[in-house]
């Protein structure tokens, strides 16, 4: 058995003895099928700033791989995963896909789990023509268009959006920002800027954090006393997102306070405590799985996921495992299709997939489109005694 996730250490380091269990790739069985193996290389955020993402993100590949193997594989291939913890580090996610295409010899890739991890490994896919389906939130990945990346969550564009309309839905038209200097927090705060007059919004203030931060007193109150303000927009995720909250409540500011799908994670919930009581923003279908209609065409899919990662790991899985478990499911259905794992032909088999049902919601690819995911798939939510409650 070898099992190929590198780097283990930190909370990852408590996760490894359970997915060492997992017979993720048994060599003898591999050599033994009369096709190649389907080679899949994986970057995430195990460890580092990141870590409630890729943790979440790196379970799920492991048990999925493992149940699709155990199955017989992918068009009666073995899966071989090659799975790195990229520290949430662009410089490591960088090394780690030029290694994954010259050594391991991939045929597509699953990253990284942030913006800025994802755009270094960009330059790198495109010149190799190796599909990669990244997890991370920014508009940047995927706008403009390039050939051979895809995006496995909406855009920030989309999220914001689907924000400031219920936000005018509720009478409010002037808000002000506050968003992390970080890659995702830059793209963000430019989609607020380009939608939020499409919406009828107006942006009164812009305050700044950065990822190491951890007070936001001084950029909260200046939000909180710019004249006109009727809610603040946390464009940030992470720990840098919990501080805002946490100074948020700290200052009694009673002003509404939204979020993205940047913080679609009971992680957030935990390090926020009482301070994300109240919350508003987008999310994920996963995280009200239970609370969804019952002709709601995501149900099956989620709950599905829901149970098997329960089952494997007893906790609940995120929004951005979510994402994960989509972007197999994909490189899946298109090495079925094909029948082939040349990276063009699972790169096309991608870009023109038959519209595809999963975690994140309903994914309608095109050659003009590298995410194929609307508002309608995004849910409204509110932290209420701790828990998501579904809002719309």
């Amino acid at each position: 058995m070898r099992l190929m996730i590198k780097k283990a250490k930190g909370l990852w380091a408590a996760v490894l003895p359970i997915l060492v269990a997992v017979p993720m790739l048994i060599s003898g069985e591999a050599a033994a099928q009369a096709k190649p193996p389907l080679k899949i290389g994986a970057f995430l955020s195990a460890t580092g700033a990141a870590s409630y993402l890729g943790s979440g993100e790196m379970k799920t590949l492991a048990l999925y791989v493992d149940m699709l193997n155990m199955a017989g594989g992918i068009d009666g291939r073995k899966i071989e995963l090659f799975a790195y913890d990229d520290e949430t580090d662009a410089a490591r996610a960088n090394t780690l896909v030029k290694r994954m295409i010259s050594n391991d010899q991939v045929h597509a890739i699953i990253g990284g789990s942030t913006t800025g991890t994802t755009m270094s490994a960009v330059p790198l896919v495109e010149k190799a023509g190796i599909p990669m389906l990244s997890l991370a939130g920014g508009s940047v990945i995927v706008e403009p268009v390039k050939k051979t990346v895809f995006k496995m969550n909406h855009t920030d564009a989309v999220a914001v959006s689907k924000v400031f309309n219920h936000m005018r839905a509720q009478g409010i038209t002037n808000i002000g920002i506050i968003a992390g200097t970080d890659a995702f927090g830059r793209a963000a705060l430019t989609a607020s800027q380009k939608v939020a007059p499409q919406k009828g919004i107006k942006i009164l203030r812009e305050e700044s954090f950065n990822p190491k931060d951890t007070d936001m007193t001084a950029q909260l109150t200046k939000l909180r006393q710019e004249s006109g303000i009727q809610a603040i927009l946390n464009l940030g995720f992470g720990e840098p997102a919990v501080m805002v909250a946490r100074s948020y409540r700290q200052l009694g500011i009673e002003l509404p306070h939204y979020g993205t799908h940047a913080l679609a994670s009971d992680t957030f919930l935990k390090l926020a405590g009482p301070a994300a009581e109240g919350m508003i923003m987008t999310n994920g279908a996963i995280l009200v799985a239970d609370q969804l209609a019952q002709n709601d065409p995501q149900r099956p899919v989620v709950q599905g996921y829901v149970k098997a990662y329960k089952d494997k790991y007893d906790e609940a899985p995120s929004f951005f495992g979510g994402n994960a478990y989509d972007a197999l499911m994909l490189i899946k259905n298109a090495v079925q299709k094909s029948g082939s794992i040349d990276p063009q032909k699972i790169r096309d088999g991608i870009e023109k997939n038959d519209p595809f049902i999963g975690v994140t919601g309903k994914f309608r690819m095109s050659e003009t489109d590298h995410v194929g995911l609307t508002e309608d798939s995004l849910k409204v939510v509110r932290v209420k005694d701790g828990k998501w409650l579904l809002i719309q």
